[in-house]
């Protein structure tokens, strides 16, 4: 089955929910499955729970079929997002095209070219799509 991963920041803001009904999309599309993660930093007082992220979802899109909620807790939100979707041998990635200038400062610390599509699609072999708002 397709695997499809959305990383979105809680509580949902304007752009995370362009990204997740981009996802939602390409997820019904493919008859996919399809991953929300939230990561929680570790410098943060708040810490949203799975129970929190599918709750938001489900008000702002409906209950979701085949979907997974995934809360992780980590230092640089990009890194371990990175990791999650290498574990989640994720074939299709939905990142906001806000995200895209935060990953592409990241990726510009590894490698000289900031092109975070390439790079993901390169370097995890999977599709990247970038959600317009």
């Amino acid at each position: 089955m397709t695997q499809v991963v959305v990383p979105v920041r809680y509580p949902l803001s304007d752009h995370s929910e362009a990204t997740l009904a981009r996802s939602i999309e390409i997820a019904d599309e493919r008859d996919a499955q399809l991953t929300v993660i939230h990561v929680n930093q570790y410098q943060d007082n708040h810490q949203t729970t799975r129970r929190d992220l599918k709750d938001a979802v489900e008000e702002a899109f409906g209950p979701q079929r085949d979907t997974r909620y995934v809360v992780r807790r980590g230092l640089l939100v990009e890194e371990t997002l990175l990791d999650e979707i290498v574990a989640e041998d994720a074939d299709i990635v939905v990142i906001g095209k806000k995200q895209a200038g935060r990953w592409r400062r990241m990726i510009r610390r590894l490698v000289d070219d900031p092109d975070v599509e390439t790079f993901l699609r390169d370097e995890l072999d999977c599709d990247v799509v970038t959600a317009e708002r």
